[in-house]
């Protein structure tokens, strides 16, 4: 069998099996930071860097937790943000009772990482996937598995892989509005669903869920309104399920709530009281390393009045490559390091090019990326030199794991402490 990348080259290994993993890292590049390394100040780091504050996410992993246990809620924190081990098993530690994913992929991943508790957020339409689940779960059974249902072919196409291996899968009716993401639309449709679900041998109707964040947007009052309408619905619906005997427990789960109304999600739920018990459940995971942008404006803890308050934890760093021009620097990120779907990244900080003299970024913008530029405004007679750090926060943590495979775990003082690996 013919490769065109073989192993080994004139009997020697080829250096492209053993490509560098860590590309902020200087050298081969083939291991991560050694923990004391002053990311800043060191000859072992490469330019542009991710680095993730470990004060600002243990901060946040507590704040979330503690909100939660205070309100009565579940936390099934969404694992696909990160898809980092370290971070994810930390959020259990914290109080989370298990994640979320949002494909079977990520299911097995998270169960690699030792979760027990997971929460496909998800159709589960995949045979294969199904298959793989089903067999988890009849080998695991002392370990939570859930996943939606919005269609009477989905409740076939589960039926149909789960036969084989006799597993048995809790499932929650996800509903939605027209217009929206998946989920059932009408009453008529959860009926005859939940129907079909409490026919089957291989399910169990367990709760009824859904997702606001595809029925809303931003923190206006047409939007708070909105959100609130839509749970209301969910319970609802949930009494019509209850009213005709469709669920196979006593008490349900009642689900949504991600990263920006998960506040508005549970006051609405509670006031809603369905006449079945139910469990609250909701599904935040942008919260454990926040960030500047998006979540900065609209996550519940950045409103005004609140008691409780995130931390951004991410940040890219950049050196100047050039200064062409009085008020325009090109750093050496660009869409292939940071996030740019939600926003620009936001300059904060500024270091000399030995990683010494931090001072603001003042006046600075990020007008636009190209794949590895940024191109940065500033103040024209600032003293930006090439070879300087830039310090950027980011918008949308959920597209800035995903660039790195490995970010280093860093103090207050840009001391690395551990390491965070991603496993997209």
């Amino acid at each position: 069998m013919s490769t065109l990348f073989p192993l080994r080259v004139d009997g020697k290994l080829d250096p492209l099996q053993s490509l560098p993993h860590y590309k902020s890292v200087a050298g081969d590049g083939d291991s991560p930071l050694p923990p004391g390394t002053p990311v800043l100040q060191s000859d072992k780091v490469f330019s542009p860097v991710m680095v993730m504050k470990q004060q600002a996410l243990n901060h946040n992993l507590r704040s979330l937790a503690d909100w939660c246990r205070e309100q009565g809620v579940l936390l099934a924190a969404h694992g696909k943000t990160s898809m980092a081990p370290a971070i994810l098993r930390q959020a259990v530690q914290s109080g989370a009772w298990g994640l979320s994913a949002a494909t079977p992929a990520q299911v097995r991943a998270l169960r690699r990482f030792g979760i027990r508790n997971l929460f496909l957020a998800n159709e589960l339409v995949d045979p294969a996937g199904i298959r793989w689940i089903g067999d988890w779960q009849r080998q695991h059974p002392d370990q939570a598995f859930l996943c939606y249902v919005d269609s009477l072919q989905g409740v076939h196409i589960l039926q149909e892989n789960l036969q084989q291996s006799g597993a048995v899968l809790d499932v929650l009716l996800e509903t939605s509005i027209v217009g929206g993401r998946t989920g059932c639309r009408t009453l008529e449709e959860a009926l005859a669903i939940a129907r079909a679900v409490k026919s089957s041998a291989n399910l169990r109707l367990v709760g009824v869920a859904g997702y606001e964040g595809a029925v809303a947007a931003g923190r206006s009052e047409r939007s708070l309104r909105i959100v609130s309408d839509y749970c209301r619905w969910i319970a609802s619906l949930a009494d019509s399920l209850a009213a005709q005997n469709l669920f196979a427990t006593p008490e349900i789960i009642l689900s949504a709530g991600g990263g920006a109304w998960f506040d508005v999600v549970v006051e609405t739920f509670k006031s809603a009281r369905p006449a079945i018990p139910a469990t609250i459940l909701i599904r935040s995971g942008a919260y454990m390393a926040h960030d500047d942008g998006l979540y900065a404006r609209i996550a519940p803890f950045s409103q005004p009045g609140s008691a409780k308050h995130f931390i951004s934890a991410l940040e890219i760093w950049g050196r100047v490559l050039s200064r062409p021009e009085p008020g325009l620097a090109l750093l050496d990120f660009g869409r292939r390091d940071a996030p740019f779907d939600q926003d620009m990244p936001i300059p904060h900080q500024v270091r000399q090019r030995d990683g010494s003299t931090p001072r603001e970024a003042s006046g600075y913008r990020i007008k636009d990326l190209n794949d590895q530029h940024a191109y940065l405004q500033l103040p024209a007679d600032d003293p930006l030199q090439p070879g300087d750090w830039v310090g950027c926060g980011i918008s949308h943590p959920c597209t800035a794991f995903d660039k790195w495979r490995y970010i280093p775990l860093v103090d207050e003082d840009y001391r690395t402490v551990d390491s965070i690996f991603t496993a997209f």
